[in-house]
């Protein structure tokens, strides 16, 4: 199982080192260059509003899928078209409650248009996570891998040719970014439910009110969990923009949304662990395998590589500030150098908590594989009563930074306990010298780091110097150690001979 996971986590990252980079880089700062602060502020709030009701579209259906495929392959057949027709009927539950809750609060006019589009996203991009659950269920990661950068790799010919081909009028809005995404889900959605057909079977869609109330009793543990997550990781946009005055809401909320954009991208490489992670946890539960040791190699390859991209943002904020998102023509030079200021100061505190996301991404998910949905629920819940906290006194004072400070505080405490408790539920032993080594590699690291801003070479070769040293600086405290990844390596083929034969 260790096997599987190493060689399909390495398929995945290249995957998405050939993307995402490209997408963000590329792609995702132009759009936000080209539509400016105000507009792309308008669209972040909207699509984070639109992201706190997400729970209604799944109510945890997909995270109990993938679990439950995962131990009972046998069942996707059986469940498949039950639970498409539930999933369905939940995006007309979700399309209804957004936009009642979105007049009520006072959207109208272009922030409603907005959002009827957000919406549909919403939901294409559910049903396309429920498709991907079944995939991974049956631990057919190489497929789910290409799945999960489909969409992006659309968007980049679609985004591209709206910003670059010159054939559209007038400069690009956010609108066309919008419409963009709605086309590559809908490719997505039906190239994956083409490919989960050949494996389930003809879809016929089917009313039984019986099976439907089965699924969600079984699936609401893990809807309440996801909404309380939901409500901690995405809040911030939406109470930017309703706390402060309507002068500064939007340019405040896509100052925070140009930070936030980084440390969404990373937590999208550590979601990508946990989808790997949670069958393969499942399975291993369900046949009473240890699960220490593959806990502690994802431990230590998601733990390197947060650190090593904290750092990077912490020393050189400003620089990633001023690539990603250079002057635009509304911008005086003394205001650009504010929000350069500004921006850069949230990155280096939001992307400090991009550790304590990364280490949730594997206790959570070992939890969840283990059905410790009350304790994760109360964790949850804890954490979104700290965010609203920290948020109502933070943000009236200090704008986007006091929402970064929110941020960073309630993921430390939600990955604080998530760790404890996996600890002790467990029984995890690491040793005194594992910890040795990972103290080791943060202090040799942090050395490389500081010398890398010192030197008189442009700030591009001390990035890539630290990159590279922080990444030698793995093997060299063998935090990723290659005689244990050979040892996994040699042991695999009994875990998965084992695996077959009991399926």
């Amino acid at each position: 199982m260790q096997q599987r996971f190493f060689r399909n986590l390495a398929f995945l990252l290249t995957l998405n080192l050939l993307i995402k980079p490209f997408w963000i880089l590329g792609i995702d700062r132009s759009v936000q260059n080209a539509v400016g602060e105000q507009a792309y502020g308008l669209y972040l709030s909207v699509y984070s509003f639109s992201f706190l009701f997400f729970i209604l579209l799944d109510l945890g259906i997909t995270n109990y899928n993938n679990r439950n495929i995962a131990q009972n392959n046998h069942l996707l057949a059986k469940h498949f078209a039950g639970i498409a027709t539930v999933k369905l009927l939940l995006g007309l539950l979700y399309s209804g409650v957004t936009f009642v809750v979105a007049w009520l609060i006072g959207y109208r006019g272009a922030q409603l248009h907005l959002l009827a589009w957000v919406g549909l996203n919403q939901i294409l991009l559910s049903l396309i996570l429920y498709l991907r659950s079944n995939i991974s269920g049956l631990l057919l990661f190489k497929a789910d891998s290409l799945f999960s950068v489909l969409d992006r790799l659309i968007m980049i010919v679609l985004c591209s040719l709206l910003l670059w081909s010159g054939w559209m009028p007038g400069p690009f809005q956010i609108v066309w970014y919008v419409y963009a995404q709605t086309l590559a889900y809908v490719i997505t959605f039906v190239l994956a439910l083409v490919y989960v057909m050949r494996h389930a079977g003809q879809l016929r869609l089917s009313f039984q009110a019986s099976f439907m109330l089965t699924i969600l009793r079984r699936s609401l543990p893990y809807a309440l969990l996801v909404l309380l997550m939901s409500f901690y990781n995405r809040l911030e946009p939406v109470l930017i923009e309703r706390l402060l005055p309507a002068e500064e809401a939007f340019s405040q909320t896509g100052i925070y949304g140009k930070a936030f954009r980084l440390l969404d991208a990373g937590n999208n490489i550590s979601l990508l662990f946990s989808v790997l992670l949670l069958p393969m946890f499942a399975s291993m539960l369900k046949r009473r395998e240890p699960v220490s040791q593959l806990v502690r190699m994802a431990f230590s390859i998601i733990t390197a590589m947060s650190v090593i991209v904290a750092g990077l943002a912490l020393a050189y904020s400003e620089e990633l500030m001023e690539l990603m998102y250079g002057p635009l023509p509304e911008f005086t030079p003394q205001l650009f150098v504010r929000h350069v200021d500004e921006s850069s100061l949230i990155l280096r505190i939001l992307m400090g908590s991009f550790i304590s996301v990364s280490i949730t991404y594997i206790f959570g998910t070992l939890l969840t594989a283990n059905g410790n949905l009350r304790m994760l629920n109360i964790i949850a819940g804890g954490g979104v009563a700290v965010n609203l906290v920290l948020n109502f006194v933070l943000i009236p004072r200090y704008q986007a930074v006091g929402a970064a400070w929110a941020s960073f505080g309630v993921q430390a405490f939600t990955a604080a306990i998530q760790m404890g408790l996996a600890f002790s539920v467990f029984k995890l032993r690491f040793g005194r010298l594992y910890w040795w080594r990972l103290a080791e590699f943060i202090i040799i690291y942090a050395v490389l780091l500081a010398f890398s801003t010192v030197l008189p070479i442009p700030w591009f070769a001390g990035f890539a110097l630290a990159l590279t040293g922080g990444l030698l600086s793995t093997m060299l405290t063998r935090m990723i150690d290659p005689g244990d990844l050979k040892e996994l390596v040699a042991s695999a083929g009994q875990h998965l001979k084992k695996n077959r034969n009991q399926d």
